[in-house]
């Protein structure tokens, strides 16, 4: 017996499930298509790159110091900032503007007391970013992102926001910014002016950290994708 017609049919349906199949695909070019996506990374912080240094003014004066980052790291993905963390080691908090050896002494200590920042019982503070906005359209040379997070000093815990300039080539990253605080929410109320201090004696309550992290580089391998 013949099967020609059988052949043919079969060669005919096959011939139109392709090209079925051809029409599916032309309207939907990305179904089936490899995506590319970029690994978020997290990149640890050049301590000894980064700097810290504040800023107090007073009645008449003012005093200027640095502190240091124990640790940190910046999570970024591709040329975006997207988290972050570090930490302050407290003990290393110093005046940089008093020449005399005994004067700069005195001050340093009173900055490690209760007075202060309690440095015996909590020797180290921390921020870690909760968010991070990229500054739509920035001027050249204006911070490009809004930085919120969680800033613990002495135990407490308060958000703080600022403006901050970060540039990010995928393996290493630099952020810049002027922070601007007010100690009393930490507890820090020593000659503060809302506790009746006189005038001539009050210690202003907003101090200033400029900070500037490096992250990544050479010598700095990522500390792991997720």
């Amino acid at each position: 017996m013949r099967s020609y017609p059988v052949l043919t049919s079969t060669l005919a349906l096959a011939t139109l499930l392709f090209s079925s199949n051809l029409i599916i695909a032309a309207d939907n070019p990305t179904k089936g298509a490899a995506t590319t996506t970029v690994a978020a990374t997290t990149l640890p912080v050049n301590t000894a790159g980064s700097t810290m240094t504040w800023n107090a003014k007073k009645f008449g004066g003012e005093h200027t110091g640095t502190v240091k980052l124990s640790k940190g790291s910046l999570n970024v993905n591709g040329r975006k900032l997207t988290g972050g963390s570090f930490e302050i080691d407290m003990t290393t908090i110093a005046d940089s503007d008093i020449t005399n050896p005994e004067f700069n002494s005195k001050l340093t200590n009173h900055l490690k007391s209760e007075d202060f920042f309690s440095v015996e019982k909590y020797p180290v503070s921390t921020f870690k970013i909760t968010k991070a906005v990229p500054v739509a359209n920035p001027k050249a040379g204006a911070p490009n992102y809004t930085i919120t997070g969680d800033l613990t000093i002495k135990g407490i815990t308060n958000p703080v926001t600022f403006p901050a300039t970060v540039k990010i080539d995928g393996k290493t990253a630099e952020a810049v910014a002027n922070i601007e605080l007010d100690r009393t929410k930490w507890d820090i109320k020593f000659r503060s002016g809302m506790l009746g201090t006189a005038a001539d004696k009050v210690i202003y309550d907003n101090f200033t950290i400029n900070l500037k992290l490096t992250a990544g580089g050479v010598g700095s391998p990522s500390m792991g994708s997720r």
